[in-house]
């Protein structure tokens, strides 16, 4: 044992240690399966259209610089449902719903801007803490569902999607203050009601995403450092364990789905509240019975970010990043939806992640953790321990 741990303290960072939390292995995967899914856009934008497949695929990958605001602006709204779905996965729980939380947060953010007169420094404030209420409100009752009636929260949540979404639009053409019949969206959201721009020309990105990462960073804490999140994450591993270790399993479903949907609904206040570069205007919703795809979209960041509060910070600007440039590919002659393609790939193959997590820790404990004779021998005990 002493020999192992000398081979081990003998190079510049602990191999071990690394593997052990999942930061090789996470960072990897998520990497292998970007140039993977980078490549294969590719290859269809050379069938689809040869002469123009450079220029396409360069406005893929470099586009989002020139659009950095825009970057930022758009990963707001997927990070927060990202770390909705994602937060609900390291409990057990597939938060398939994130859509009609963020559509439910949406509506109430909506209410509180046009109906409730407040003081201009905080009605913004209490706009967003409207949202995550809705959100709260819509998680909770799946979670309701699977605590006392072992229903699955799939189920439950994927068609509160639908009833969420006609219910909000419902509920807005039936409000004059709100709803403006011959434009068919709502009204403009009062300037003082919106949240505070960061400043960048031509875009429209605000506090939200400030607001969205200091949240990605409180739930990497909360998961990790606190006896709450212990409790919440030992009854996703087994709830009937937790609770005969005194834990309340029951309690803790519910606070789970319900804080999953309180960030969906507060995504879907940042989205809605975004300040305009337009002086008078504003974001608006259009009631068209259509859900959310920021929803599913923030599925796609939880999966890349391997639900880890930190991973999917990255993954929801990434994916932000190369939406940004897919839609500049039209300039060479592509379909937008192209970039759907690129994202597609990238989490088909992100869903190998512990086959590849085998063979690349296999080839990273060969090369910075072998020890010349004895170096085989715990390569292959490491592999063992990835897999």
């Amino acid at each position: 044992m002493e020999g192992k741990n000398n081979i081990y303290n003998d190079n510049k960072f602990n191999i071990r240690n690394m593997m052990n939390k999942g930061i090789l292995s996470s960072f990897f995967s998520a990497l292998v399966a970007v140039f993977l899914g980078l490549i294969i856009g590719f290859f269809v934008m050379l069938i689809a259209l040869p002469a123009n497949a450079l220029i396409g695929f360069r406005h893929i990958i470099v586009g989002g610089l020139n659009r950095i605001g825009d970057v930022f602006y758009y990963a707001t709204p997927i990070l927060m449902t990202g770390l909705s779905v994602g937060f609900a996965n390291k409990m057990g729980l597939f938060n398939i719903g994130a859509s009609g939380q963020y559509t439910m947060g949406m509506y109430f953010a909506l209410y509180v801007a046009f109906m409730w007169d407040l003081p201009d420094s905080i009605h913004w404030i209490v706009a967003c803490l409207a949202g995550f209420v809705g959100g709260m409100i819509w998680g909770a009752i799946p979670g309701i569902f699977k605590a006392f009636l072992n229903v699955n929260e799939v189920i439950t949540s994927i068609m509160f999607n639908y009833i969420g979404m006609y219910l909000v639009d419902m509920l807005i053409q039936g409000n004059s203050a709100m709803y403006v019949s011959d434009k068919t969206r709502t009204q403009y959201i009062p300037a003082e009601v919106q949240m505070p721009s960061l400043g960048i020309p031509n875009s429209n990105v605000n506090l939200g995403i400030i607001l969205a990462i200091l949240i990605g960073i409180l739930l990497y804490i909360v998961l990790q450092k606190t006896i709450f999140g212990y409790e919440l994450k030992a009854t996703g591993f087994n709830r009937f364990a937790s609770e005969y270790a005194g834990m309340k399993g029951k309690r803790n479903i519910i606070l789970t789905m319900a804080i999953a949907g309180g960030l969906s609904g507060l995504g879907g206040a940042f989205g809605i509240l975004a300040p305009s570069g337009i002086a008078g205007s504003s974001m608006t919703y259009e009631p068209i019975n259509i859900i959310a795809p920021a929803g599913f979209n923030g599925i796609a960041v939880a999966l890349l970010g391997n639900s880890h509060p930190i991973g999917i910070i990255f993954s929801a600007i990434f994916i932000s990043y190369i939406q940004r440039g897919g839609t500049l590919a039209s300039l060479a002659g592509y379909k937008p939806e192209i970039i759907d393609i690129v994202i597609a790939v990238i989490i088909y193959f992100s869903a190998f992640a512990n086959i590849m997590n085998t063979a690349i820790l296999g080839f990273i404990v060969r090369h910075f953790g072998k020890g010349r004779k004895s170096g085989n021998t715990l390569a292959n005990d490491d592999i063992k321990e990835a897999e």
